[in-house]
């Protein structure tokens, strides 16, 4: 779509209530805060959010405006629990939840099958992992995965951090 206004930036993240009041305090300005409020319900692979109601979730859950809010962002900004090389089941569910952002349209890019765009602007993507038992073998996997939906959501710009404890992770996220 042409002549969409970035509005805001996104957090995505599955920190508790503590947690986050205590890395980020109260003011966001104009940060678009996604969190587990556990409401969420599992994409159903319905593609009706390509097919019926275009560029949006069907499923009623207060997440059903995530492909939207991509559109309109510059900068998102994930923080997750590794698990097992991935993300938390919320920051997966959530980003599951972003499909719409896409179209149901194909194309080979290098040689790999994917979705077309739905909205030409260019997000910028940081996603930090925590944990205290992260392996090395984790650290790959989630490497390649994020650069895996990087290409999937045709993001150029990412950067990956990883931090052993909340401390480590409070002096790598940038303040929102």
């Amino acid at each position: 779509m042409k002549g969409l206004i970035v509005i805001m930036d996104i957090l995505i993240h599955d920190l508790s209530g503590e947690e986050f009041r205590s890395m980020f305090g109260e003011a966001h300005n104009d940060v678009r805060i996604i969190a587990d409020t556990r409401t969420i319900r599992y994409c159903t692979g319905c593609f009706n959010c390509w097919i019926k109601t275009p560029g949006k979730c069907v499923l009623k859950d207060g997440y059903s405006n995530m492909g939207e809010l991509l559109s309109k962002s510059e900068k998102v900004t994930i923080i997750s629990r590794c698990f097992y090389g991935s993300y938390s089941p919320f920051v997966k569910n959530v980003l599951d939840r972003s499909i719409p952002y896409l179209l149901p349209f194909f194309k080979i890019k290098n040689n790999e099958t994917h979705h077309k765009r739905r909205y030409q602007n260019n997000i910028r993507l940081e996603v930090h992992f925590y944990g205290e038992n992260i392996t090395e073998k984790e650290a790959e996997t989630a490497k390649k995965l994020v650069k895996a939906n990087c290409i999937n959501f045709y993001i150029k710009n990412y950067e990956i951090s990883f931090s052993r404890s909340f401390d480590e992770l409070r002096g790598k996220v940038n303040a929102i």
